[in-house]
């Protein structure tokens, strides 16, 4: 296949990648609603037509989620906000094989399995809209791949490791657990990795020599980073936190106790790998991408088993096992971290079965150009298996989700909104995507609801003011409207039931209805 066949490809299969983002008005993301009304206060923080001025201020530190955060707001100057958070997803979906394909090269491999990762863009992670973590993974694989040619390239070793640098400080503000992975990964490539100047002979007195001058530029290239980390992360972490244990998203404990970690199984572990590749559409149809970029993974071993043998790859034995060690590291990281850090980090080793799952299928062998040409159009072919299903459920969910965009026009201007969520789920898809729905109102208005990731410390914004009263789980109006009512001007209500079952008498009293859409219901007061 000609280069010019081979790129027109790879551009069709990053289009297919990310059409699924743009066929609907809202996508079924379970955070989305609260990082979008952050980050239109953090846009208007001084529009005094809204709420944002009283209730929120910058948080004057470093703290991780500037990169997504600042990097919207910076495109939301140019486009409307949901178009600018698409372009910024749409980067981050190209981004994960475009990464790789990086760092296959940087290895000295051809860049076609790189396709094979486009499906892993999506899946748990996504779902929840854990973006942050998301959008750090393709500056994961860009930093191993700098990492690598800031070892091998005597050429332009500082210009690598200059960029090395500063991709590394970029995962630590997108994200920490991916910066987790690269204190595990660049290790391993640093020991796997050999620089031209090791093969040159030279005496025992300078081998020490010889090995600091071809790594050094790459070990100080990772210090502006690790700095960083010991400030932010090393600091947060020793801060006191309050106890309560039994309370949902509060400490149970000290910061590693026991009572405070939260471990699933391996059994658990195993039976829910796959899954969480691929759970997004309620009748499973994601999934089969997830088979596909397999099946073909598989194939490429099996031609190269039949072959006996790598065909045109510069590495040496133990460097062909980089991509395999680095696979293997966010596999241990997904079966021994916890599923929780009560009060710090949530849903913390299901994130790394995506960051496995993508080093795992790019780590097929080199094979011959020919058997190439078959396998990059299976490659490319696997995005189409992707798009389709996805397209159809984001479509549909945005169908499903346009009676509460019509409720936007019933919110009044500043509103203060409480959202009563007694059924998040959606009929399209498998997370609790209606969780934070009256977030969605509260940015349409300028307002602010009862529950906002500003009261949290690792994101740019914070209350200047004591936040609205809120409850932890569920509160019932009808017998203590004292408690809460009052500090709100209306309420979101999604439930198969008619408002009356939760407001009771106060519907006649104090509240009236202002909008039903389907099973959205608006009320507020009088």
């Amino acid at each position: 296949m000609t280069p010019r066949r081979a790129d027109v490809l790879h551009a069709a299969a990053l289009a297919l990648g990310i059409l699924p983002l743009w066929v609907g008005a809202q996508l079924p993301l379970v955070d989305l609603p609260q990082h979008l009304h952050l980050i239109s206060a953090l846009h208007r923080l001084h529009d005094g037509t809204t709420l944002y001025p009283t209730y929120f201020a910058l948080r004057n530190e470093l703290t991780p989620y500037l990169g997504y955060y600042y990097a919207v707001d910076l495109l939301n100057w140019v486009f409307p906000l949901e178009i600018a958070n698409k372009l910024f997803l749409s980067a981050y979906a190209v981004g994960i094989p475009l990464g790789l394909g990086f760092l296959l090269r940087s290895l000295g491999r051809p860049r076609w399995p790189s396709l094979l990762a486009l499906p892993f863009a999506y899946g748990d992670s996504f779902s929840w809209g854990f973006i942050n973590y998301c959008a750090a993974l393709p500056l994961t694989f860009l930093s191993c791949g700098l990492f690598v040619r800031a070892l091998t390239d005597p050429r332009r070793r500082r210009a690598w490791a200059l960029g090395h640098g500063v991709v590394l400080v970029l995962v630590l503000l997108f994200h920490v657990q991916a910066f987790a992975f690269l204190a595990f990964a660049l290790p391993l490539l640093l020991l796997m990795t050999r620089a031209p100047e090791d093969m040159a002979p030279t005496s025992d007195r300078s081998t020490v020599s010889r090995l600091w001058r071809s790594r050094r530029w790459a070990l100080f290239s990772v210090l502006p980073a690790v700095g960083l980390f010991l400030l932010w992360v090393i600091g947060r972490m020793g801060e006191p936190t309050e106890v309560q244990a039994g309370v949902p998203w509060k400490a149970w404990g000290p910061l590693l106790s026991a009572q405070n970690l939260a471990f699933k199984t391996f059994e658990q572990n195993r039976n829910e790998l796959f899954d969480v590749l691929a759970n997004t559409l309620q009748d499973g149809s994601d999934r089969w991408a997830v088979r596909v970029v397999f099946a073909v993974a598989l194939f490429a071993v099996g031609c190269w088993i039949w072959a006996r043998g790598t065909a045109g790859s510069r590495e040496g034995r133990l460097e062909r096992l980089r991509l395999p060690a680095l696979a293997l590291v966010a596999l241990f990281l997904f079966f021994t971290l916890p599923f929780d850090i009560r009060g710090y980090m949530y849903y913390l080793n299901t994130r790394f079965a995506h960051l496995a799952a993508a080093l795992g299928v790019v780590s097929v062998p080199p094979l011959s150009r020919r058997v190439r040409g078959w396998l990059l159009p299976a490659a490319a072919a696997s995005a189409l298996v992707l798009a389709v299903p996805l397209a159809r459920g984001f479509s549909a969910f945005s169908a499903e989700a346009a009676p509460l965009l019509a409720l936007t026009q019933e919110v009044p201007p500043r509103v203060r909104i409480m959202g009563l969520i007694y059924e998040p789920r959606s009929s399209v898809v498998t997370h609790p995507v209606f969780l934070h729905a009256a977030t969605v109102l509260a940015r349409a208005s300028g307002g602010i609801t009862n529950f906002s990731f500003a009261s949290q410390p690792h994101l740019p914004l914070r209350f200047r003011v004591t936040p609205p009263p809120t409850f932890p789980s569920e509160w019932r109006p009808e017998l203590n409207w004292e408690s809460m009512g009052p500090a709100y001007d209306a309420y979101l209500l999604i439930a198969p039931f008619e408002p009356r079952a939760v407001f009771g008498a106060l519907l006649d009293t104090d509240l009236s209805v202002a909008g039903h859409e389907g099973r959205f219901w608006l009320i507020r007061r009088r």
